[in-house]
């Protein structure tokens, strides 16, 4: 029997599968099976959310600046932007500055009662941001009784250690007119380094790398193999030393020659072996380390049937904490009377300067310790206004502050500054040149001509910006020869913790009502369901980058304040109207829509909207369709982004060994280009071996994203078979005047590929007279990019009591369930005239997908085995398989498929007191060759424990 109930779907009750869209539920007890103490990692399972970002992708390198434990969802692979997150079908503040994507840990896991995700018309329904649908977190408000839950587990290798307490109590008052709930839970994720596991560090790991038998391309021999221990061939831990100028290694920096290694070139800059800075430690963290506390209070008192008050509000903090990379420096120019410099590199030199290129790792690895507090209060009023129309109104707060602490954050004028370190010739000591003479300026401060580094604001009077140069500055010399040779006394001189601050605020004041017309007059086939309601929506956010980062003081980019906030106003109206009913040929027929008028105080005004229908020609079918128009509209990072420094590296479309690799345009276009420069284009080699500075900035001109979305679906129910549910729902959703932002390499290749010079792509540009070279470049987000994903979902649910089919002994319950997907199409085109990118089959894009449970419980005893799966995906992108069909052997171009088992085991030793535990993993599941956590989990095997007690709970 199909319950009323409200879900996403709609504001109007109806039963579940009797919803136009499609909506898929899981429930709490899914996520207990999993025994993952991670919602995000729970919920990439689903495939329509596989493409989120999970602790994996929260860690070092893999995570962008400020995201370091930030955990969000991409529903349909169209990104974190555009899915909609809510909780109680209700807004919440976003976790990420700029955005409104919302960090679902903030959520607790152990108060979630289901999660719904919706496809279709979510837009309309709900508003901005749901282009591609929605995903709304239901949790436990009506709770009377008390709950303990609590939870361990590592890894087979006793690592990656997760834990879990959470606490939930509630009581009825007022003769059960009202209810009063408290949860409080606490987590805890430790931090996975890349050297706890063989295939990711220690020179187990290997890595796809240009095939040095292979250097003239010979269409025989594949491009790319898998190499163990590959090294950066031009610098290292020691410091790689360059003697003659000839920009090759001589010495290492521990004074012997440079050892080149088995392999002394492998293309573009490494070798295997020798005294080469390893590839494996520019990892990083594999896993972050987590911990969250979270508190959550509801009340709901129900003074008539007419007016029932409701609050929520809640407290989540959370630290994050990971390591990824050291700072790092190419051809540092080093003088002559440097105090520091070894016998036999200064003999080879001759008495003149040499270049260093080091990784230095003992001035601290880089990191990021992030501390996110999240608050959020809803408070409101609900009842019924009359028979058969209910009424809500609430109002919504959230606020989000994050206080981002970069550890071994380089100043790089006193890096500079110690680094010209001399005998002092009176003392005899070693000292800094600036303490001797405060107007020397360092060859290698950051403003020098030939520096790779930005200008930055240096103090009056002075070259330098983070101190004073002269007597008494506190310099302290440092060693750069050697690894380990950097004191402790330099290196917290030269280092910094700084500090970045944001703050993201919401409110939302919503009132709606929703009922039937049943009171007034039906049609035929029942009456009509209708909701209708406004809302006023303000988003704020800011972010305060430390004084040393706005001021291009510290290792890595400029980094400016962000400011900005928008208003919308908008009214919406839902409608259920019943064609036919109990009719040959159609038990039920039903037409529905929705629509939304917007007004923004950025973009103006917006509309969207849904129709849909679901059609029952017999009790065993429904068949169900929607058809909408979804908005987005840009974001405050999108439109008030003031502007702030990158670095990209880009290669040259027109290097004489690109020419050939683009369109029939390309190479007469760059010849136009370089000849205006003074540059032969037949002999043009691109000069940049490093990254290109740059800038990014936001767009005020920006306008709303529009989606097309249809949906076709058919549920089965078939009488014949009690207690099982078959649905399949086909999807199409077309993302036009998408938000997007042009890669510098893409843009560079589009600026010459294109008919004609004269268009948008060559103005991003700044290329250098005389020398043609790429030196500058200016970026900011269009309305210019087109999406397109199409599929099919399905699932089955079915329970299946063997006494029904005359077995005699109690042989228990068993419950199978099923999701899974087909994704026929995910097509992007980033810009106009840019060739379509069809990422069907590509890396969290894989063509099948499916997630299988089956849980059998007899008694006290429940067993559940769980299976996710999702196919081969391609480890090369379809361009480069077309135009370099030798680019690896077979076997390597594809990655493995994913497959995991999972077991979880619970036993209720009362009704008062149970105990679970489990594996994750079950086989023990490995990451691909050369990856360290696709298509499965760093992880591997993972094993916890668990225990519940529940008193007097309802």
């Amino acid at each position: 029997i199909l319950e009323e109930i409200v879900v996403v779907g709609s504001r109007i009750q109806k039963p579940d599968y009797a919803f136009s869209n499609p909506v898929l539920s899981v429930d709490a007890d899914s996520i207990r099976y999993s025994g993952t103490t991670n919602l995000t990692d729970f919920l990439k399972e689903v495939p329509a959310l596989t493409a989120s970002l999970d602790s994996n992708d929260a860690a070092a390198t893999n995570a962008f600046i400020d995201g370091t434990g930030l955990e969000l969802l991409n529903l349909r692979n169209l990104g974190v932007d555009r899915t909609l997150v809510l909780v109680n079908g209700r807004r919440h503040v976003s976790g990420l500055p700029g955005s409104a994507a919302v960090d679902v840990d903030t959520i607790p896991i152990g108060l979630i009662d289901r999660v719904e995700v919706l496809t279709g018309g979510a837009s309309a329904i709900y508003g901005a941001d749901g282009v591609t649908g929605v995903v709304n977190f239901v949790t436990k408000t009506d709770f009377e009784g008390f709950d303990v839950r609590t939870q361990t587990g590592q890894s087979g290798e006793s690592d990656a250690e997760q834990s879990l307490l959470a606490v939930t109590a509630g009581t009825n008052f007022a003769d059960d007119r009202g209810n009063i709930a408290m949860a409080l839970e606490y987590s805890r994720e430790s931090r996975l380094k890349s050297t706890d596991r063989r295939f990711a560090a220690g020179g187990g790991r290997q890595v796809f790398s240009r095939n040095p038998n292979d250097l003239d391309d010979d269409p025989g021999i594949p491009d790319e193999i898998p190499i163990r221990d590959t090294r950066f061939f031009d610098s290292s831990r020691d410091g790689a030393v360059d003697t003659d100028f000839d920009f090759v290694q001589d010495f290492n920096g521990d004074d012997t020659p440079f050892d080149t290694g088995t392999i002394p070139f492998i293309p573009p800059f490494y070798q295997q072996g020798g005294d080469g800075t390893p590839r494996d430690d520019y990892i990083g963290d594999l896993i972050p380390e987590q911990e969250r506390v979270t508190g959550n209070l509801f009340f709901d008192y129900e003074f008539s049937p007419r007016a029932n008050l409701f609050g929520e509000l809640k407290y989540s903090g959370s630290d994050s904490f990971s390591r990824s990379q050291p700072t790092f420096d190419f051809f540092l120019y080093i003088e002559p009377d440097y105090a520091f410099l070894p016998p036999n590199i200064a003999a080879a030199a001759g008495g003149e300067p040499v270049l260093v290129s080091r990784d230095h790792f003992d001035l601290g690895v880089r990191g990021e310790d992030i501390e996110r507090e999240t608050v959020r209060g809803v408070l409101g009023l609900k009842g019924e206004l009359t028979e058969g129309i209910d009424y809500e109104t609430s109002y919504v707060y959230g606020q989000t502050k994050v206080k981002n602490r970069v550890l071994n954050n380089r100043l790089n004028d006193r890096f500079a500054a110690a680094l010209d370190a001399v005998v002092d010739d009176t003392s005899g000591n070693v000292v800094c040149r600036s303490d001797l003479d405060a107007d020397a300026v360092p060859f290698n401060i950051p403003w020098n001509e030939g520096s790779s580094w930005n200008e930055f604001e240096r103090l009056p009077g002075t070259w330098a910006g983070s101190f004073r140069p002269g007597a008494g500055s506190g310099c302290v010399p440092v060693n750069i020869f050697g690894d380990g040779s950097v004191s402790s006394a330099a290196r917290d001189w030269i280092m910094a913790t700084t500090e970045n601050d944001s703050e993201l605020t919401q409110q939302v004041v919503q009132a709606f009502m929703s009922g039937s017309t049943d009171a007034w007059f039906s049609l035929p086939a029942g009456g009509i369901g209708f909701a209708l309601g406004a809302e006023w929506r303000e988003e704020e956010s800011s972010n305060v980058p430390s004084d040393e980062d706005r001021a291009g003081l510290t290792f890595g980019n400029i980094i400016q304040p962000t400011k900005g906030d928008y208003s919308v106003k908008e009214v919406f109206a839902e409608v259920d109207i019943p064609l036919l009913a109990d009719q040959p040929g159609a038990k039920a027929l039903n037409v529905d829509g929705a629509i939304r008028f917007s007004d923004y105080s950025t973009i103006g005004n917006a509309t969207t909207w849904k129709l849909g229908l679901v059609w029952k020609p017999v009790d065993d079918i429904i068949i169900r369709g929607t058809t909408a128009e979804a908005t987005r509209a840009p974001n405050i990072g999108e439109l008030f982004d003031p502007g702030g420094q990158t670095f990209e590296q880009i290669t040259d479309p027109c290097d004489v060994g690109e020419q050939d690799q683009g369109s029939e345009f390309r190479a007469i276009n760059c010849a136009s280009i370089l000849a205006g420069l003074g540059v032969d284009p037949n002999t043009f080699i691109d000069p940049n071996s490093s990254a290109i500075p740059g800038s990014l900035s936001g767009n005020p001109d920006l306008i709303e994203e529009v989606a097309e979305t249809d949906t076709i679906g058919i549920v089965l129910q078939p009488s014949f078979i009690d207690n099982l549910v078959i649905s399949v729902d086909w999807y199409d959703i077309t993302v036009t005047d998408a938000i997007n932002t042009a890669e510098p390499e893409e843009a560079a290749e589009l600026c010459v590929d294109l008919p004609t010079i004269n268009n948008d792509f060559c103005d991003v540009f700044v290329r250098e007279q005389g020398t043609g070279a790429i030196v500058d470049f200016t970026l900011r987000p269009v309305n210019v990019a087109n999406f397109t994903t199409e599929g099919f979902d399905f699932s089955v649910n079915y329970t299946v009591d063997p006494s029904d089919w005359g077995a005699s002994a109690d042989l228990g319950l068993f419950n199978l369930r099923l999701i899974g997907n087909k994704l026929e199409e995910l097509t992007f085109i980033n810009l106009p005239g840019a060739t379509p990118d069809p990422d069907l089959g590509e890396e969290d894009a894989p063509e099948w997908q499916a997630s299988f449970d089956l849980t059998w419980q007899r008694g006290a005893l429940l067993v559940n085995y769980g299976f996710t799966y999702f196919d081969e995906t391609q480890r090369y992108e379809l361009d480069e398989r077309v135009n370099n069909p030798d680019i690896a052997e077979r076997k390597y171009l594809d990655y493995n498929a994913h497959f995991v088992q999972d077991l979880h085991i619970g036993y209720d030793l009362s009704e008062a007191f149970s105990f679970y535990g489990g594996i994750n993993n079950l086989t023990n599941e490995k990451p691909d060759i050369g990856e360290t956590f696709y298509p499965v989990s760093a992880v591997g095997r993972f094993f916890y424990l668990g225990m519940e007690v529940h008193l007097d709970r309802r």
